[in-house]
């Protein structure tokens, strides 16, 4: 008998370990749960950030401007695409009667020389001093170019493109900067420019300067559309 009572013994606090990594495991998909559902709604303090806005999903045909202005966005911007002028124009004319401000923002690609993509801008963004300063997205890297594009090739294209995009615009651009792009150019030391930083609830630091825009929520859910749009506010 007392051979079996040590055995019973040994096995109990086995029972509470593996019970309390059970209750561990499930409070964290609890709060991973939480988490996700009050990000699909979560927007920095108002009293902090006065001056809201959104960046909208590309194709977002069914954007309700007027709703996305109801729920406190004040401008908006607009991602390039392959829609044409008069698409653009008539998304552009959708969001000023809605009572925003416009922006349009143009995403970088390493292995196209600058003069196509600016080219692109000019086609498709009118001169416009209405407009707010053009964004260029600075996220996907040069690994997948080919020819190989090496990086001193990448930064050359980029300083062209923003030269040619700030002459067609008539006012700086912001930079829409990525940390992996950050870390692989140190983009943000190299270029003066006003820059558009991302992170997901917490403020970011990863330019080691002070950002102009944040994204603050990359998924946020509104009855604007069917998709979520980013979330973006500006540091005064």
């Amino acid at each position: 008998m007392a051979r079996g009572g040590k055995k019973t013994a040994r096995r109990a606090p086995r029972r509470w370990i593996f019970r309390l990594a059970a209750l561990l495991a499930l409070f964290g998909l609890a709060f991973a749960a939480w988490l996700w559902w009050d990000m699909r709604s979560w927007r920095p303090d108002e009293a902090r950030y006065p001056e809201q806005g959104a960046l909208v999903p590309a194709g977002s045909a069914a954007m309700r401007f007027e709703t996305l202005k109801a729920v406190g966005a004040q401008f908006v911007y607009l991602p390039l695409t392959g829609e044409g002028s008069a698409g653009f124009a008539a998304r552009q004319a959708r969001a000023l009667a809605a009572g925003l401000k416009v922006g349009v923002v143009l995403d970088f690609d390493p292995c196209t020389p600058a003069d196509a993509q600016s080219g692109a801008f000019a086609q498709l963004v009118p001169r416009d001093a209405d407009l707010l300063p053009p964004a260029i997205a600075l996220g996907s890297l040069a690994e997948s170019c080919e020819p190989r594009v090496s990086d001193a090739a990448v930064e050359s294209e980029l300083m062209t493109l923003i030269n040619q995009i700030e002459t067609h615009a008539g006012k700086p651009v912001i930079l829409k900067l990525s940390p992996a792009f950050q870390e692989r150019h140190n983009t943000a030391t190299t270029l003066a420019r006003d820059l558009w930083l991302a992170r997901d609830r917490a403020r970011p630091d990863y330019a080691g300067r002070p950002w102009l825009l944040w994204s603050a929520n990359s998924a946020l859910v509104t009855e604007a559309s069917e998709d979520p749009v980013e979330w973006v506010v500006v540091q005064k």
